[in-house]
């Protein structure tokens, strides 16, 4: 039965939420693996595909252009059915800026559960939608939409790059920072969100931030290597990053940057259980020394939206750490 829009919790309708209920990473990668093009092909115009992680392809069209593909998509992560199309649009956006792309059109992706939330509900999601693509100069030209007994929406967004300029897993270097362009702690914080229904402004305010700044810095910069942090958390996507590059890379702990309350989120037992599964992933291949269990939840914490991991310097994000050659654990926490 409908109820009342404005009385309606968006995010009760989903098992999970965001970022936090993609697939398991060791599991997605088993049943992935051998079914996707490799980079190179028949005719080498492929020029970033999915063996590494890569947040999105890239198939080079000419000499100075590429084309770039990409798809996100989820299930509510707040109960704001307009932020939440602000949220998901900003997060399918940043696959494209995260391999140093920049959008020029997308697809709306919308699953809607329509005997149990109106159909008004379902507009706001795509305004929201609408209005982050707006910001990032990229018209939404359509879509596709289903009957389904979970809210889902995303966009599927193509870009233009640079082929001689890209940011991507496996072109890290020991000797480079790694540099943070947002903070984490939104899982936890959605969590918080999804149980209680308070509402954390800080995290709806990182989650509709567009990367695109982050990307023009980092390729300004000259980086080559960049990863966006989203449902695999910093430690999952450092790890893609690091081992597809043949390195090691080591984090400072106490540099890494977090949303208020985001402790005390996790402190009181708000942890995705994607966020477990992250660490769970991780932790045979990282040395974490004494860090805390708490504080190896949070650096393996879901994030939705989340911002780029650099492999470089960005002026304005902290420096969290350095890549170094390669040794007996992939990453290491101190």
């Amino acid at each position: 039965m409908i109820g009342d829009p404005a009385a309606t919790r968006l995010t009760q309708y989903a098992h999970g939420g965001g970022c936090a209920c993609k697939l398991p990473p060791g599991e997605l990668e088993r049943v992935v693996a051998g079914l996707t093009a490799p980079a190179g092909g028949a005719d080498g115009r492929l020029l970033i595909g999915a063996e590494d992680g890569d947040d999105a392809a890239v198939l080079r069209v000419s000499d100075g252009t590429a084309v770039v593909s990409t798809a996100d998509f989820f299930t509510p992560v707040v109960d704001d059915a307009y932020d939440w199309g602000r949220i998901a649009a900003a997060n399918a956006l940043s696959d494209v800026y995260a391999v140093g792309g920049t959008p020029v059109m997308a697809l709306n992706l919308l699953g809607w559960p329509r005997d149990a939330l109106p159909a008004e509900l379902a507009r706001e999601v795509l305004r929201g939608g609408r209005d982050a693509a707006a910001r990032a100069g990229c018209p939404i030209a359509g879509g596709h939409s289903i009957d389904d007994p979970e809210p889902k929406y995303g966009l599927a967004v193509t870009g233009l790059a640079d082929p001689d300029r890209l940011l991507r897993l496996d072109a890290g270097r020991a000797g480079v920072p790694l540099s943070l362009t947002k903070p984490l702690g939104i899982g936890v914080l959605n969590a918080r969100h999804k149980a209680t229904g308070e509402v954390f402004p800080q995290a709806v305010e990182v989650m509709t931030a567009l990367n695109d700044t982050a990307s023009t810095l980092a390729l300004a910069a000259g980086a080559t290597a960049a990863t966006d942090v989203t449902g695999f958390g910093l430690l999952g996507h450092l790890y893609k990053l690091a081992r597809a590059s043949g390195v090691s890379a080591v984090v400072d702990a106490a540099a890494v940057p977090y949303l208020e309350g985001a402790r005390e989120a996790a402190r009181d037992g708000f942890v995705p259980g994607g966020s477990r599964r992250n660490l769970a992933w991780v932790a045979p291949h990282t040395d974490f020394g004494r860090i805390a269990e708490l504080e190896r939840l949070l650096l393996a914490d879901a994030q939705t939206s989340g911002g780029l991991l650099v492999a470089g310097e960005v002026p304005g994000a902290p420096v969290i750490g350095e890549l170094v050659a390669r040794t007996r654990s992939t990453l290491v926490v101190r």
